[in-house]
């Protein structure tokens, strides 16, 4: 079942590339105490996550965060050297780039997608968040590019 407004997140041990290598966090450490913008995007590297999802939230992470935003987060079901990579290649020095590498996260919170029919196995749907203290105040989830998932439509929505 998918996740609803008003639901507390799930606490899922995830990864994020630090300074000395991957690290362990969790989501109840991402979230508790703060407002936090989360997008998932189907997978590093693809043309329209990295041509225009990333990008959007990049540019935008100013203001999005002028709007009381902590911290930017994007998801993806790919490992953590990946989601490092890729943010270095979108100088998204201002996200936070979050490995779900077994994809626990997209099905904890119901938002998995079964890909395998073109080789890319289960990913995550491609959706936006707005977390506020771990409870779930926003979802938008597309069902084709990103237009809900957008920075600009999440800026909108703050």
């Amino acid at each position: 079942m998918t996740i609803q407004v008003g639901d507390t997140l799930p606490d899922v041990e995830l990864r994020v590339m630090g300074k000395e290598g991957p690290e362990a966090v969790s989501t109840q450490a991402l979230f508790a105490g703060k407002k936090v913008v989360l997008f998932a995007v189907p997978g590093a590297f693809t043309p329209n996550c990295s041509e225009t999802h990333v990008p959007g939230y990049v540019t935008h992470a100013d203001k999005i965060k002028a709007k009381g935003v902590d911290s930017i987060i994007c998801t993806a079901v790919n490992d953590v050297f990946v989601m490092d990579a890729w943010g270095k290649t979108q100088n998204a020095e201002e996200l936070i780039m979050l490995a779900d590498g077994m994809g626990d996260f997209a099905k904890a919170v119901g938002l998995e997608k079964d890909l395998t029919a073109v080789q890319f196995g289960v990913r995550s749907q491609r959706y936006a968040m707005i977390i506020n203290d771990g409870k779930l105040e926003l979802l938008n989830v597309d069902e084709g590019g990103a237009d809900k998932s957008s920075a600009e439509t999440i800026l909108a929505s703050l």
